[in-house]
């Protein structure tokens, strides 16, 4: 199966591409520095672009089965305007135009799921973030709105503190309220849970909550 990879230079995203090649997938990045995946043998196909250049983007999506992005905003205080959201934007235009419909991204708990119960841990994250990244939440607001306003095949995984342990293989998913989801993830297990999306629909047209 072909995959497109955005942010594939990422800490999750170099995960994504190390997995889907080992399952035997075709993988197409889009990247800004080409040279950043110069280490993939057999070479990668690679569009090189900015998230501002809809031609490109289309480029890089067509002829494949998904889209995986792990994409995600600055967390820098200082950091101002949306171009993630508007580069998820436009990857979704790509997609609709090129007929690809499955999309798999990251989003965060502080945007809920409707899904989702009420809980202590869902009422503070929003505050948390506001005050500490509302730049970044604003973001992450504006790209879940865009995904799941798209029309397409989307699956959204909402992650809270991930780290750069090694891989365990243990994944939990749910809802806030409903599930035993926890805060903590690997980077490794969370490119895993992406993957599997791909031909996974028990999350279609949702957003879970995911942790170790």
């Amino acid at each position: 199966m072909q995959i497109t990879v955005f942010g594939a230079t990422g800490g999750i995203g170099r995960h994504v591409v190390d997995q889907a090649l080992a399952d035997g997938h075709d993988v197409v990045t889009y990247v800004r520095t080409p040279e950043k995946v110069d280490r993939y043998t057999p070479p990668l196909r690679v569009v090189v672009g900015e998230l501002s250049d809809p031609v490109a983007i289309q480029q890089a999506v067509q002829g494949s089965q998904a889209v995986i992005s792990a994409l995600g905003p600055s967390l820098k205080r200082g950091a101002t305007g949306t171009p993630v959201t508007d580069g998820t934007r436009n990857i979704l235009k790509a997609m609709q135009a090129t007929g690809v419909d499955r999309f798999i991204g990251l989003a965060t708990p502080s945007v809920p799921d409707p899904r989702d119960q009420p809980t202590l841990k869902g009422r503070a994250l929003p505050v948390l973030a506001r005050l500490m990244f509302p730049n970044a939440l604003t973001e992450l607001r504006g790209m879940t709105q865009a995904v799941t306003e798209s029309g397409l095949n989307w699956t959204l995984a909402r992650i809270t503190s991930p780290t750069d342990k090694p891989a365990t293989g243990r994944v939990r998913a749910g809802f806030l309220g409903r599930d035993d989801v926890g805060s903590a993830m690997t980077r490794a297990d969370i490119a895993r849970f992406l993957l599997d999306q791909v031909t996974d629909d028990t999350y279609r047209q949702a957003a879970p909550a995911i942790s170790n």
